[in-house]
């Protein structure tokens, strides 16, 4: 399962049907190559890239029961992990393969957490690497800054935040009998961020 050849397979100017699954344990060796894809130039950037590090830390804190894999047109093409915590949700391990990003693919599978999160009335919480494309993804969906430092940022989007995002490119059919949501995401080419 390789994100980066799954989303190859996908096509530029057509919208991208998309759904979440439910991760499995067998998921977790693809998903650390995802995210070291995603993550190499920005940690790099930050001077803090290590080949090993950047995958064991996701296999360390793998957690099946709360990730979802996102498939796009059949292919593994990304995942995201929604932690439930003491004062809300935490959103972590949200990668997306490069060929797909800044086509709305990312906006989508986001507002899709986000509106399940809201209807539970509680926080969202994340970090992203300072510097990161990623940042104006979640400010566009109503994150704001809670702390940084000279690594990270951390942000927090309060319960029914309104997002500046642009919904029109973006179609909600019903959710499946599987309980995922299947999508379609309209391509967007020239948005920054990692969505």
């Amino acid at each position: 399962m390789d994100a980066s050849a799954g989303a190859d397979g996908i096509r530029p100017g057509r919208p991208v049907e998309w759904a979440l699954r439910c991760a499995e344990s067998a998921d977790v060796e693809a998903i650390a190559e995802l995210r070291a894809m995603v993550m190499r130039p920005d940690l790099e950037r930050l001077g803090r890239f290590d080949e090993y590090r950047v995958r064991q830390r996701l296999r360390d804190s793998f957690s099946p029961q709360h990730t979802s894999v996102i498939v796009a047109d059949g292919a593994f093409v990304g995942c995201v992990t929604v932690r439930p915590a003491e004062d809300g949700r935490w959103l972590e391990h949200f990668y997306l393969a490069p060929p797909l990003q800044g086509r709305g693919l990312g906006s989508a599978v986001l507002r899709t957490l986000l509106e399940r999160i809201d209807a539970d009335g509680v926080p969202v919480r994340l970090n992203v690497l300072q510097g990161s494309a990623a940042r104006r993804l979640y400010e566009r969906h109503g994150f704001t800054v809670e702390v940084q430092d000279p690594i990270d940022v951390y942000m927090v989007r309060r319960p029914g935040v309104q997002s500046q995002e642009r919904q029109s490119s973006v179609s909600s059919p019903p959710p499946s009998a599987a309980g995922s949501r299947t999508r379609s995401s309209a391509a967007r080419s020239g948005r920054p961020g990692g969505g």
